[in-house]
């Protein structure tokens, strides 16, 4: 270990480079024990409180193992991060040590020049700032190297224009593909399989198991270490990609792929361009069926339903009839053939869908507000990912800052079938009785009635007037959410800032220019956000965030645990909601000169014997019931 103390020292290497550093006993203790598992070849749960350092307590021992190693994170933001900010501090500090790393993204994130190509001289029109979207991308991809859609500062990486300039595994010609040689995907998926360090997302990590699985090739290279960072998100993101999801959106890209195929290479073939139109009308007509609200809902739903039925039986016959289309006009083409492909694809798993009847999948649809999913998941994946582990062997390193409930990992480690790793927790080394007052006032309404948001602000107010904005105030719902934005305006005197009104970058940077601005959101930014210094000084929390029982998959889980004399509530929901909870308290103290308040208006904390379970899960602090406290903590802020 004595090569770590050099590197983590009071005179070690990082010393000399990061400004300010000063040693932390837990991520000295976590690299050391992140050391001991990669040598072993132990699998390890690494739970790492907010501010312990776990990228480096992490990053630093597997450089030093000389073994090949996958990082993969929640997000893209977290991605470029690591790569572009961690990775070069760690390199400058290791000087001699030499290593290769990689950044890999999933294929959506690259410039795909064929498609661009077709899209700027297509016979079809594109309105007037799509044409403009699109010189600024063709302008850009002659002088770029990665090919990576973020260096794009003037086209947005959610943009629908980004659908020309980028491929998706259905209409990627691969080999075949006429750029192949300069593709900037093929050239990131090279450098990734000749890296020593390769830095990918979870979806990305989860979507090449799902191929892996299919036998259809690898996306990622076979590594010796996997490290799974925010670990906490894995089950959801790998539920996903285990099951079958047809989408409004494959059908009409399917659509309009094969009508430009049509007008380049098949003109003289009539029956396509209209089971293509069709096809496309028959889409837009399914998302009708299903209503205008924006929902997911159970399986049953559409089969109890006779428009919705015909609807499915009528989406079905339209691709099956594009499907033989373009197995007449598949020999004219590459790209025809590739359409073809697709369309077969489309329609097996459509079948899937359908007819399935198999107790250990879950299916259920989802609306949005141009398209809708048909999606079959799996009631458990804890034995798949298990399995999937031990076909492929490398040691697995899970680490996030909440991943126990009271000190306990076996909602984790039960959800994800890890049932011989390692654990081990270290307390974030911020000083929270003294940096920290949880407020949980008396007198507050039940979270089950129909004024409650209304009820609350009479109680958040006040929090506001002695915090001078400051705040975040976190919902459960997009609904509370929406109330809350109506009842605050105008009644308090600092900026109001309300997610959905801009995009998640620019309300954060918004409420860090401001300084004194009140910020109302959900579930995105629950966790995630990382915002320093006493701009953020309050987090207010509506409810305990208990998942919704109504929702599909929720509910079947739920229902098969039943089934097998389980208690959901304890075993399912409660950790889920204690971890969710966790992160939204963790947006509070970023920093060890940080001061806030935490509110959590949920009354069911102390009048349910379950609530000290949530209180044991979040850090020591003050606490109070009186606003008096919560004026003069702030009081205190101010001189």
């Amino acid at each position: 270990m004595s090569e770590l103390d050099e590197i983590f020292g009071d005179d070690g290497a990082l010393s000399r480079i990061v400004s300010g550093y000063s040693p932390r006993a837990g991520q000295i203790e976590m690299a050391e024990k992140i050391a001991y598992a990669l040598q072993t070849q132990q699998n390890l749960i690494a739970e790492a409180g907010t501010g312990t350092g776990k990228t480096f307590a992490y990053l630093i021992p597997a450089i030093l193992s000389g073994k090949k190693v996958i990082v993969s994170t929640g997000t893209k933001n977290l991605q470029d991060q690591l790569f572009n900010k961690d990775l070069p501090v760690i390199r400058k500090a290791l000087g001699n040590r030499l290593f290769r790393a990689s950044l890999l993204k999933g294929r959506a994130n690259y410039l795909c020049t064929y498609r661009l190509d077709q899209a700027l001289n297509t016979a079809f029109g594109h309105s007037q700032q799509d044409a403009a979207a699109l010189a600024q991308i063709a302008a850009w991809a002659r002088r770029t190297a990665s090919g990576d859609v973020s260096e794009v500062a003037d086209v947005h990486d959610g943009d629908p224009v980004w659908f020309h300039a980028t491929s998706t595994t259905d209409n990627c010609l691969g080999q075949d593909c006429p750029d192949y040689a300069d593709c900037f995907l093929s050239k990131a998926r090279k450098q990734a399989q000749e890296a020593d360090i390769v830095v990918v997302n979870h979806h990305l990590l989860c979507a090449d198991w799902s191929i892996r699985e299919t036998g259809f090739g690898e996306l990622l290279p076979d590594a010796e270490v996997v490290i799974i960072d925010e670990a906490h998100q894995l089950a959801d993101v790998a539920s996903n990609f285990i099951g079958v999801t047809v989408s409004g959106k494959q059908l009409a890209d399917l659509a309009d792929d094969a009508l430009a195929e049509f007008f380049t290479d098949a003109k003289d073939m009539p029956d396509l361009r209209s089971a293509c139109e069709d096809l496309k009308l028959e889409v837009k007509d399914a998302r009708l069926a299903f209503g205008l609200e924006l929902r997911r809902g159970e399986w049953q739903e559409i089969t109890g339903n006779p428009k919705l039925s015909a609807m499915l039986e009528n989406l079905q016959k339209q691709l099956m009839r594009l499907t033989g289309q373009l197995e007449q006009a598949s020999v004219r083409s590459k790209g025809l053939e590739s359409c073809f492909d697709r369309a077969q694809e489309l329609d097996e798993q459509l079948e899937i869908l359908i007819n399935d009847q198999d107790g250990q999948w879950i299916k259920w649809y989802e609306t949005f507000s141009k398209s809708f999913t048909l999606s079959r998941t799996p009631l458990d994946i804890a034995r798949e990912f298990s399995r999937f582990m031990q076909r492929h062997k490398a040691t697995w390193i899970f680490t996030s800052a909440t991943l126990s409930v009271a000190h306990n990992f076996s909602h984790f480690s039960r959800n994800l079938g890890l049932n011989d790793a390692l654990s081990q927790s270290w307390e974030s080394p911020f000083d929270y009785p003294n940096q920290a007052l949880f407020y949980h006032p008396r007198g507050l309404p039940q979270p089950s009635d129909p004024e409650f948001t209304d009820k609350i602000m009479d109680f958040i107010l006040p929090v506001l007037e002695a915090s001078r904005g400051r705040a975040f105030i976190l919902f459960t719902s997009h609904r509370a959410l929406q109330r809350a934005a109506q009842l605050l305006e105008g009644k308090i005197d600092y900026p109001l800032l309300v997610q959905g009104t801009r995009s998640k970058g620019v309300l954060l940077e918004q409420f860090k220019t401001l300084g004194h601005a009140v910020l109302l959101a959900t579930v995105s930014f629950w966790e995630g956000v990382d915002v320093r210094g006493d701009t953020l000084s309050c987090v207010i929390i509506d409810k305990l965030p208990f998942a919704s029982p109504g929702d599909p998959v929720l509910k079947a889980r739920l229902g098969a645990m039943e089934k097998q004399g389980r208690n959901p509530f304890f075993e399912h929901q409660l950790p889920a909601a204690i971890i969710m909870l966790r992160q939204g308290v963790g947006r509070l103290i970023r920093d060890v000169n940080d001061r806030g308040v935490l509110m959590v208006c949920d009354p069911r904390l102390l009048k349910r014997a379950y609530g000290q379970l949530f209180l044991d899960s979040v850090p020591a602090m003050q606490r109070s019931r009186d606003i008096a406290d919560v004026r003069r903590f702030f009081a205190e802020d101010k001189s």
